[in-house]
């Protein structure tokens, strides 16, 4: 079935009832995008004949009304089987109404007894009240119908229904018809000129309203809500800009002009927002992407009330307001790319890993490592289910992720097949961040490339993008950069394991210095990735060095606090009271408020501790193969027997943490003595 078939049907579902014929046009030109290029000038008067049009005829349902109209059509020899067409345009009946509002309805059929594209018209001297519309009380008096070869559903179907909504949405246009007194008069009027509407005085534009619109499937909701709202904004003199976060990424993203400009915001979404922190300054009204179909004015009423009794806050811009790639180098795309993809796989990774541990740790505590190793048990699923999330999930939905900060949504499919390539020709980590830039960048190219408009703008966006750039993408990944990637990755995985004596050493304190540097930023990231890289590849060492530093930062900065206390202001010290906490868990950034208030000393200071710890881990060869952090991996630490490897893990962080802590303290007190002497010098 076509695509652009699948979601006019969708659209026309009871649930969805549109009260204004116009927003079924722009859906239909929408999904289309160009479409309208190719239509404007059709000639209705090519598809009909006086002969296939009728006026003022009672009928007594609307079965006799499209039985008569399909006779009319076989007689002009449109149709081959009359019966095989009625039975396509019942159903299509079936699936959802084709009465739509103000006494109009548009049934058609799809079918191969259909010899050439047709429609036959009908007005009807008694309106019927049981014909099935989107607006209930619609009482149809004009009657299209389409009868549409098999071949042509995704071409003159569509171009032919685009055409007559755009005529009928005039009310002008449409009482024309209606008031036709013979099938020639209605005939020649079809093409007629259209009078254009005047347009109605509106207040001054003085007002701003930023709005998103997003629906699951990404296409016909999405840009239907998005037209209700402007038209709304039109009528009350208010400038609504929407930003579309549709099929093919986000469309229209607001400025950072419109941001600082705007009065209030409106997410008129069924998904998620992207980039939602945008609009925290703003007065806010959320709901259902649906909603602006039947009450615009309403929402933006809302919206603007909100606007009048709440306060707007001070615009503060934000990580997600430059995340559109235009404009962007190569080089800062590639580590956004990185960023994204591993700040995706963060909760994928303490998932998989901690659920992996409850069944390592349940197996060991309570002798049950016959049950754990048992095909179909409840703790071998339970392993299972943390394995597959670390082994299967991880570098598919890093590698996705990174392409989709490339090429947003649409680059989603191939990132995800680029991922199991990985899987499947052993690359590991590095195969996944390879296929994510590659998936990204092709799906880029792609979209520059083959834009899509026309009548194919659905089948581009929902097929083309997708299956082209899976098949491209894997058979890369698969057949041409296989084969030197697993080499390459083999050869990380000799190196590391090889690392023994001076050179662990060395790699552990680079990795210590690394991720207290900036306290989960990018440079914290990179070392994760690494270590994750490293693990994945089965060098186990990396990721135990990595997890005990995680604990360093927070452990010092409470030590200081509380042994220096004097040096410390109030409010540092009451961080200092619960970052301790924050470090047996893993989380490096209860440190951050002191890094950014004194940077040149915090950072060495934690950096030097760190680095202690790292290069010690390290060393002793302490390994931990699954993911987490903080005293949640004592018992899974291996490389040592577990009592050894649990106190030199744990001890190693103690001790950066020690160091660390005299040089928080050593720091921050010389900088009071200067500040004292530069005092008494004044």
């Amino acid at each position: 079935m076509c695509i652009n078939t699948h979601i006019k049907r969708k659209f026309e579902e009871p649930c969805v009832k549109v009260r204004r014929t116009r927003l079924l046009l722009f859906f239909l030109l929408r999904c289309n995008h160009n479409l309208l290029k190719g239509v404007t000038t059709m000639l209705l008067k090519n598809l009909t004949s006086e002969s296939l049009i009728t006026v003022k005829q009672s009928f007594s349902s609307k079965e006799a009304v499209i039985k008569y109209l399909i006779q009319q059509l076989a007689t002009e020899g449109k149709v081959q089987s009359e019966k095989d067409f009625y039975q396509a345009v019942m159903e299509r009946e079936a699936m959802s109404p084709t009465g739509f509002e103000g006494g109009l309805a548009i049934p058609h059929g799809k079918s191969d007894s259909v010899k050439e594209a047709a429609f036959a018209v009908a007005t009807l001297e008694k309106p019927l009240k049981d014909w099935e519309s989107i607006d209930p009380g619609n009482q149809v008096e004009l009657v299209f119908l389409l009868a549409i070869p098999k071949e042509e559903e995704g071409s003159t179907h569509l171009a032919l229904l685009s055409e007559l909504v755009t005529r009928l949405s005039n009310e002008e246009y449409k009482n024309s018809l209606l008031n036709a007194e013979t099938n020639q008069e209605l005939f020649e009027r079809l093409d007629a000129a259209q009078q254009k509407v005047k347009s109605a005085t509106v207040p001054s534009f003085d007002k701003t309203v930023l709005a998103i619109t997003a629906c699951p499937a990404g296409i016909a909701h999405t840009y239907m809500a998005a037209e209700a709202l402007v038209q709304a904004g039109r009528e009350l003199g208010v400038n609504v800009f929407v930003e579309k976060q549709g099929a093919n990424g986000v469309e229209d993203r607001h400025s950072k002009e419109l941001l600082k400009k705007a009065d209030a915001a409106i997410f008129a979404v069924d998904v998620a927002v992207k980039g939602e922190d945008r609009f925290a300054h703003l007065p806010r009204v959320k709901t259902s992407v649906a909603d602006p179909l039947r009450n615009a004015k309403g929402i933006l009423q809302q919206a603007l009330k909100k606007a009048e009794t709440g306060s707007k806050l001070e615009y503060v811009e934000t990580n997600s307001t430059d995340d559109s790639n235009e404009g962007k180098n190569v080089k800062n795309e590639i580590k956004d790319s990185l960023l994204t993809g591993i700040s995706h796989i963060i909760p994928v990774i303490v998932a998989g890993g901690m659920t992996l541990a409850a069944a390592v740790f349940i197996s060991q505590a309570f002798g049950l490592q016959e049950l754990y190793n048992q095909e179909g048990s409840w703790l071998w699923l339970l392993r299972q289910l943390g394995g597959t999330l670390l082994g299967q999930l991880m570098i598919p939905i890093l590698a996705a992720y990174m392409a989709y900060s490339i090429a947003d949504k649409p680059a989603l499919g191939p990132g995800f097949a680029a991922g199991v390539a990985a899987n499947l020709i052993g690359s590991g980590f590095l195969g996944g961040m390879l296929g994510g830039l590659l998936a990204g960048y092709f799906l880029k190219y792609l979209k520059q490339t083959v834009k899509p408009k026309g009548t194919f703008a659905g089948f581009i966006s929902f097929w083309v993008y997708p299956v082209v750039g899976t098949l491209v993408v894997g058979s890369i990944m698969l057949f041409v950069i296989g084969k030197p990637l697993a080499a390459l990755n083999n050869g990380l995985i000799e190196w590391l394991n090889g690392m023994s004596g001076a050179n662990a050493i060395i790699l552990g304190a680079i990795l210590g210095a690394m991720v207290s540097f900036d306290l989960g930023g990018p440079v914290n990231k990179a070392a994760y990735t690494f270590c994750i890289g490293a693990m994945a590849s089965g060098n186990i060492v990396p990721y135990a060095a990595f997890a005990s530093v995680k604990m360093v930062s927070a452990f010092s900065v409470t030590g200081a606090t509380i042994i220096g206390k004097k040096y410390f202001t109030k409010q540092e010290q009451e961080i200092g009271k619960q970052t301790w906490l924050l470090g047996l868990a893993g989380i490096t950034e209860g440190a951050i408020p002191f890094m950014i208030n004194d940077p040149l000393r915090v950072i060495p200071s934690l950096i030097a501790g760190s680095a202690v710890t790292g290069a010690i881990v390290a060393y002793f060869n302490i390994g931990l193969d699954v993911p987490g952090a903080g005293i949640f991996s004592l018992a899974l630490l291996k490389g040592q027997p577990l009592l050894a490897a649990a106190g030199i893990w744990f001890g190693a962080a103690l001790i950066g943490a020690f160091i660390s802590m005299v040089l928080l303290i050593a720091t921050r007190k010389n900088k009071i003595n200067k500040n004292k002497s530069g005092q008494k010098a004044a």
